[in-house]
């Protein structure tokens, strides 16, 4: 393997355990601390389609991220695959970010419009690093 080779390995395997501390500390702030925070964030129409209360809807995004964090690094043979549903996951929860823009609601760190409004444009990034960071290791 060539340096050039072995430095691409190792950015994309620290991205993918940056990713998945993430995901694991978000996921783990939806069903702690920041619950309450996030369930301003949950759609008005998301309870009805989904058949659940916000709080359930935040509880379950929570536990969908640290799977999604845990599976990134436990599961390195299916490393595309998880990095396809985080990508996924990060597309899921994007009308909830809408929302909150929108509707001009606080939420922990999103004080003002301009925060919120970042916020929209933080996730189509989420969704790359997801990608770039789980992709498939090309060989020359």
């Amino acid at each position: 393997m060539t340096a050039d080779r072995r430095r691409v390995v190792t950015v994309r395997a620290t991205a993918r355990w940056l990713l998945a501390a993430l995901l694991v500390t978000a996921g783990a702030s939806h069903l702690t601390w920041g619950r309450r925070g996030y369930r301003v964030v949950v759609p008005d129409w998301a309870p009805r389609v989904l058949r659940m209360d916000a709080d359930a809807v935040v509880v379950a995004s929570g536990a969908v991220e640290i799977v999604l964090g845990c599976a990134a690094i436990a599961l390195p043979r299916e490393r595309q695959r998880v990095g396809w549903a985080i990508a996924a996951f990060f597309v899921a929860v994007f009308p909830g970010n809408v929302h909150q823009w929108r509707t001009g609601r606080s939420a922990p760190g999103l004080r003002t419009d301009r925060a919120r409004l970042a916020r929209l444009f933080l996730q189509p990034a989420l969704l790359a690093w997801a990608l770039a960071a789980t992709g498939p290791h090309r060989r020359r």
